[in-house]
């Protein structure tokens, strides 16, 4: 089962796998330190392979992690298949081939190794044109004693086709070691360009095999918890939403990523599920995961809300809130209230709508105060949230930047719900 969505416990616990969050993001700043960009946001991690430098890219700038893989890796060394293939092109080399990742080489060639057939391979790739897409590729091609005579820039599996369609693949045979997913679209267009493509299957993806933190990560999105969910795969991306078919919550998910919650993708290749689902992403222009941590820090902070309430500048993040640039951290469930007066700034909201907003929808107009208590103790600025008696609260915008509702007819004093000045 996911967690229930909006859970305090779990959401104020900090990051799945890593621990409550640590830095800048879970104690607050001075009025004199800097705020790291992707302070007060929370960033949930799909990968399997390479999380960890992901997460800490991301910790360093400031961002709470969730992490929740999405899929894990199944080598496939001892598989028949790849025997089979492997032997058939040694026997007939490829004009082409063309290594997607370092670690699929490499896990390729030890296989062979392991087979007795790994020279046998080193010869025949080595009377063949190597393409590495990217410089791990690369690196391991040199590594194996082979050298490769292309690469793209962009390190994209899309330049790599673009390429070898460029330059013309008719009558030529093309050995293409897959990374994980089937890239058939690739397959196909040089199939109809005249090539005659042979997939190299090193390893494939798989469910994880402890499923509970992808769903921790998906119950979060939906109640607020996330505000970025990173990919650095399309199977990841696929993984994510097959788990949310088996939740029965693929729909809301979508809205979810469609609206307040921004999908983070490492490249192209990885962002085209999504982008066939009607879901918007942000990528960086080279397919590097320091490319894609550097281009989400520069976009994080024009998703802050901004608001002038009381004298005081309030910049809405995920689960924090900087006020008059000093970062304040605020519990899920007064940021859930918080974000709703926010909406409305000036404007009063009744007790009923804020419990209501509450998540887990439970209790009753007292835990909205209380709620409202904690928001103000966490803001620092008790003046931030007005009461208005008998009424609801309030943010108490700044006169001449916003309207407050018809009728609201709120004091300008903070008042306790008894109506006592405070």
């Amino acid at each position: 089962m996911a967690a229930r969505p909006g859970d305090d416990r779990t959401a104020e616990a900090g990051s799945s796998g890593r621990g409550a969050s640590t830095g800048a993001a879970a104690r607050g700043t001075r009025r004199d330190e800097p705020v790291p960009a992707l302070a007060g946001f929370t960033v949930g991690i799909t990968a399997a392979r390479r999380a960890g430098e992901l997460a800490t890219m991301l910790e360093r700038r400031g961002a709470v992690i969730q992490q929740g893989a999405a899929l894990r890796i199944v080598a496939l060394a001892d598989d028949a298949d790849l025997e089979t293939t492997t032997r058939a092109l040694i026997a007939e080399p490829p004009d082409i081939a063309v290594a997607t990742t370092g670690i699929g080489y490499r896990g390729w060639m030890e296989a062979a190794d392991g087979w007795g057939i790994g020279e046998e391979l080193l010869t025949a790739l080595g009377r063949c044109e190597m393409l590495a897409r990217g410089p791990k590729a690369r690196g391991a091609i040199r590594a194996s004693g082979l050298v490769d005579a292309w690469s793209p820039e962009s390190e994209s599996t899309a330049e790599v086709l673009e390429h070898l369609l460029e330059r013309g693949v008719e009558g030529c045979r093309i050995a293409v070691q897959l990374h994980g997913e089937p890239l058939p679209d690739v397959v196909e267009a040089l199939e109809l360009a005249g090539a005659q493509v042979v997939t190299i299957p090193v390893y494939r993806w798989a469910p994880p095999l402890d499923i509970a933190p992808l769903d921790r990560l998906i119950a979060g999105t939906l109640s607020g918890g996330i505000d970025m969910l990173a990919f650095t795969s399309a199977p990841a991306a696929a993984g994510l939403l097959a788990r949310a078919v088996e939740l029965g919550v693929r729909e809301d998910l979508l809205t979810a990523m469609r609206g307040p919650v921004l999908a983070l993708c490492v490249g192209p290749v990885t962002a085209a599920p999504l982008e066939a689902l009607d879901v918007p992403t942000l990528q960086p222009q080279r397919s590097r995961l320091g490319a894609m941590v550097r281009t989400l820090e520069s976009a994080a902070p024009s998703r802050a809300r901004r608001l002038p309430v009381a004298a005081h500048e309030l910049e809405l993040r995920g689960h924090a809130v900087l006020v008059d640039g000093v970062l304040r951290p605020v519990p899920p469930t007064p940021m859930a209230l918080l974000r709703v007066l926010a909406k409305r700034p000036g404007r009063v909201v009744p007790r009923a709508e804020l419990l209501a907003a509450q998540p887990g929808g439970a209790g009753d107009e007292h835990a909205v105060e209380n709620a409202i208590a904690r928001l103000r103790q966490a803001l620092g600025e008790p003046g931030l949230v007005q009461t208005v008696v008998r009424r609801g609260y309030r943010l108490a915008l700044e006169p001449g930047t916003g309207t407050s509702g018809p009728g609201a007819h709120c004091t300008t004093e903070d008042r306790t719900d008894e109506g006592r000045r405070r």
